[in-house]
């Protein structure tokens, strides 16, 4: 399905069992790999498993670009004005992504459908991954930026792995 060896599809830990159960297992995994509260992570966990399966995205993936976006901390806003858990630049996505980018579920489900058409328009998850961080245009407007959005999806990666070794 994905074509590289970024991210590690079909972890059993997350993939089998009801959404409760597997909520469970990746919120204690989220806690134990990033610090993150035990109410933050049992809150968010659900909405990753949700939007990950709706749009074809590996949960520990999307898990992990959260981490690396906002550290699990929904209220934060970048310099650049992006908001949330996955740091949505409003000014970009609001006509795409309707209603409110401060909601989590809201955010979550965004950034999720951001990183799945990046991977459809880029070919891997690992050049979506820099695509999320730079954009398309970035990506290709320089060496400089294309190296800024690669060392990206190399610290999204090694948040991933430290997930799963938590799992």
């Amino acid at each position: 399905m994905i074509g590289t060896s970024l991210v590690v599809t079909g972890c059993a830990s997350v993939d089998n069992g009801s959404l409760e159960k597997r909520s469970l297992l990746l919120a204690t995994g989220i806690q134990k790999a990033y610090s993150v509260e035990t109410t933050t992570a049992q809150r968010i966990a659900p909405m990753i498993l949700q939007h990950a399966e709706q749009y074809d995205v590996d949960p520990l993936l999307l898990a992990a670009m959260i981490r690396q976006e906002s550290s699990y901390r929904s209220g934060v806003i970048s310099p650049a004005g992006a908001v949330g858990l996955t740091q949505v630049i409003p000014r970009y996505w609001q006509q795409t992504c309707q209603g409110d980018l401060f909601d989590e579920n809201t955010n979550i489900q965004c950034g999720t459908f951001i990183l799945a058409k990046y991977n459809k328009s880029a070919g891997s998850w690992k050049k979506a991954l820099a695509y999320y961080n730079v954009g398309p245009t970035g990506y290709h407007s320089s060496w400089k930026m294309k190296r800024q959005g690669n060392r990206y999806a190399e610290q999204v990666e090694e948040h991933q792995k430290q997930l799963k070794n938590e799992l």
